[in-house]
């Protein structure tokens, strides 16, 4: 079997990018120093054992008490936590600007993660699910924090990426076991809907990021040893590991329960306000996977009072192989906002959880940035246009990428497209890539924001009907230049994930579907 090894100071500079929270979102503007605006409490609390162990795990937490925030004026708070191989904020600067703001923070360290004991699971409700609800009700009993009832604090989430998951665990557990969601706002940011489809779309595994996602967990001992096991053997492979592999963990049964998907199909739904960020240009938990929790975990009322916004951000590698774009933008925020997303989220919160009317816009829609650092607004990001390729095709195992024309510009496209047509792959284990690209020429023709999706087929196929999902974008071409969709052997984000034989991919009568703006 084919092995690749991830060259180690790649993986270890992924793994740090994953640790650094501020790092996993949009860019924020550094706070100066400034007299303390809030007094810290640190403390842990116990939660339940690992699963076959019998020893309580302690959950450590700090909790930042605004300077005003009293008996008699209580605030509503908010929790904080880090990105995967982070830790909890301890210092009032790293979130001075909602503790200015007037509200209380409540930041922890995940199980397996900094003060904190056990090994994670990865937000899995069983586990995770206690940690999280035990932070709740420590919060309840806060006697300066503001309660809509017993059991009850007025209470928003922040985070990125990781951070970003623990929000969607509080909610859906906190609805599974009381009936409600007890947060209030969520603000989640470069998170995922499928752990499973992150990381390994089709099967196929993104290596740079299971390789990263390993090496993170070192440090702390962080995960499970059958899990850790596994990932390295994902990275190694490029197969999603079924735990045939002796001392391995069937991934996808691991992270089955381990994010929103799973809820919904469970029947729940969550019926509260959230302001989603997510990354276009983010390789790890690609926008896709945001506008799945958009369109799948929220109830139509709350996706009425939440806001979507992508900005250009989140788990970034160099797009090489095949080319793609560097940009580092958040133009969407600044429009509604004036400002970061930080800036953004405290309005928000002001709207939704102290009931101000800040002046905010832009509820039950879309705000998509570009590579331009344009925002482009819509209600729907569904495919509403269709557009004749013909023969799509590109060689297996090795070669450069190929461009094919899909519409000359001026055209916007902004949401989810995809392609169809009739599919011939006569090796075995066969893999390829798909993107949309722009460029004058299809010698120039580049990754519209970075990513790309496989397709994997296990057997040969010859002229079976297929659809081929490709990855989430939003661009403004310009007259002059063409959108193109691009067909490569690699990936620079599925390093070595090629397909083992030689040979062909051949997609006849294509016809490409696009979410076109104005149409």
């Amino acid at each position: 079997m084919l092995r690749t090894t991830l060259h180690p100071a790649l993986a270890a500079a992924l793994a740090a990018t994953l640790a650094a929270g501020t790092l996993l979102a949009a860019p924020v503007t550094p706070v100066a120093a400034a007299k303390p605006v809030a007094t810290t409490t640190d403390g842990c609390l116990s939660s339940v054992p690992d699963p076959g162990t019998s020893e309580p795990v302690q959950i450590c937490y700090t909790i930042f008490r605004p300077a005003d925030a009293s008996r008699r004026h209580p605030v509503p708070i908010l929790m904080h936590s880090h990105g995967w191989g982070g830790s909890r904020a301890t210092d009032p600067a790293e979130l001075s600007t909602y503790l200015r703001a007037g509200y209380g923070v409540i930041s922890f360290d995940q199980r397996g993660f900094g003060e904190s004991g056990g090994h994670a699971y990865v937000e899995n409700p069983a586990v995770e699910g206690h940690d999280v609800r035990a932070l709740v009700r420590l919060v309840s009993r806060l006697p300066w924090v503001r309660q809509d009832g017993p059991g009850d604090p007025r209470m928003g989430a922040i985070g990125g990426s990781y951070g970003g998951g623990y929000q969607f665990l509080t909610a859906f557990e906190e609805l599974r076991v009381t009936g409600e969601p007890v947060l209030d706002a969520l603000a989640p940011e470069i998170t995922w809907n499928d752990l499973s489809d992150s990381l390994a779309p089709e099967g196929v595994v993104r290596t740079a990021w299971a390789a990263a996602l390993s090496a993170a967990a070192v440090p702390s001992d962080a995960l499970p040893p059958n899990v850790y096991k596994a990932l390295v053997e994902g990275a190694a492979t490029g197969s999603w590991p079924d735990g045939s592999v002796p001392g391995t963990e069937d991934m996808a049964t691991f992270f089955r329960a381990n994010g929103p998907k799973w809820h919904v199909e469970h029947g729940r739904r969550l019926d509260i306000p959230v302001l989603f960020g997510q990354g276009t240009t983010d390789s790890l938990f690609p926008l896709q996977q945001g506008l799945a929790n958009w369109q799948t975990a929220l109830t139509p009322r709350a996706r009425r009072h939440s806001i979507f916004v992508a900005y250009n951000g989140g788990h970034v590698l160099p797009a090489v192989l095949p080319s793609g774009v560097s940009v580092d933008s958040d133009p969407c925020s600044r429009r509604l906002a004036g400002g970061s997303f930080a800036d953004l989220s405290v309005r928000f919160f002001d709207e939704q959880l102290r009931g101000r009317d800040t002046g905010l816009r832009g509820y039950g829609r879309y705000h998509l940035a570009t590579p331009d650092s344009t925002c482009t607004t819509v209600a729907s990001v569904a495919a509403n246009a269709t557009y004749d390729v013909g023969t799509v095709a590109t060689p297996e195992a090795g070669g450069a990428p190929l461009a094919y024309e899909v519409a000359a510009g001026p055209i916007r496209v902004a949401g989810t497209p995809y392609l169809t047509g009739t599919l011939t792959a006569l090796g075995a284990n066969n893999r390829a890539f798909y993107g949309l690209a722009v460029g004058t020429s299809p010698a120039d023709a580049h990754l519209v924001q970075n990513n790309v999706l496989p397709l994997s087929t296990l057997e040969p196929v010859v002229g079976q009907p297929w659809r081929l999902a490709l990855p989430s974008v939003a661009v403004d071409v310009p007259a002059g230049q063409s959108l193109y969709v691009l067909a490569s052997p690699v990936s620079d984000t599925f390093v070595g994930m090629g397909s083992r034989t030689p040979g062909a991919v051949l997609l006849e009568d294509t016809v490409a579907h696009l979410p076109v703006v104005g149409r």
